[in-house]
């Protein structure tokens, strides 16, 4: 099965998750959780696929890497 990367970054201006992908072109989705942006992604994945790659009537694997920063308050 073929593997495509897909990264997620949380944006706390915004407060979503969103993609990139050198995988996938055209990959753009975002969504206030991990679990939306990844029921957003399922949903467009298939039509990219199949016009960027020419894949059809197959599965391929997404592997999905999330980045968050965030900063912790050390009381004094």
């Amino acid at each position: 099965m073929e593997a495509f990367t897909v990264l997620a970054h949380w944006d706390p201006e915004a407060g979503v998750w969103w993609t990139e992908s050198s995988d996938i072109k055209g990959l753009v989705a975002e969504s206030e959780t991990i679990e939306g942006l990844l029921h957003e992604i399922r949903q467009i994945v298939p039509d990219l696929m199949q016009l960027n790659h020419g894949i059809s009537s197959q599965s391929v694997q997404i592997n999905l890497v999330a980045d968050r920063t965030e900063g912790v308050r050390i009381p004094a």
